[in-house]
């Protein structure tokens, strides 16, 4: 009997750390470093529409920093959170430290929204929260009015032996995913679109 018991005792324990393995994740689990190394729980942002994005400050498309102080000064009040993650992975483009990294932001671009700590986006370095967010919204391909944009990029990927035109890696700096209010839906948008470029959605997404 006290077998019968063990082994029944034994597959409960078992079914159960099964079944919180296979729990899915959710946006809101996940707790980051922000640009000051304080830890963030996402959780904070429940009820806000998020559009994350990984930049950097010597890229051709840093002036999309612009783009998105616009986007963040007309929709913050209805709810919209930019979470901006700083990223050295694509030739470099973000060598600063943390405090640079601000000071940058601040006087060129007089950015307001939240800027959290350097992290890699792509590779075994990873940030788990990116891990997350590619397996929910692959890619799929780049628009079709940048063809010339895309070539290029996967050209410099090939040369320089990144990996990064395969799979789900993000492409380059200020890859972009926007995320509703409640966390489920997740849309992924390529560097080369503009922030201007989501508003359609941001719109939608905040009226949800």
């Amino acid at each position: 009997m006290k077998v019968k018991t063990i082994i029944i005792a034994t597959l409960a324990l078992f079914m159960a750390v099964s079944c919180f393995g296979q729990k899915k994740k959710s946006i809101y689990d996940f707790t980051v470093k922000d640009i000051k190394g304080n830890e963030v729980s996402l959780a904070d942002y429940q009820g806000k529409v998020l559009l994350i994005v990984n930049v950097a400050s010597k890229c051709g498309l840093t002036p999309q920093y612009e783009g998105l102080e616009v986007i963040y000064q007309k929709y913050k009040d209805q709810g919209l959170e930019i979470l901006a993650f700083p990223c050295n992975q694509f030739l470099e483009q973000e060598p600063g430290t943390n405090e640079e990294i601000m000071d940058f932001c601040s006087v060129n671009y007089n950015v307001t929204f939240p800027l959290f700590d350097k992290i890699d986006v792509n590779g075994k370095a990873e940030s788990p929260l990116y891990t997350f967010l590619k397996s929910k919204a692959p890619f799929t391909g780049y628009p079709e009015e940048y063809e010339a944009f895309a070539n290029q990029l996967t050209m410099i990927h090939q040369k320089t032996g990144s990996g990064f035109e395969k799979g789900n890696a993000i492409k380059w700096n200020f890859g972009k995913f926007l995320i509703s209010k409640d966390g489920k839906t997740i849309m992924r948008f390529e560097p080369m679109v503009s922030p201007e470029g989501l508003e359609a959605d941001i719109q939608r997404m905040l009226k949800e």
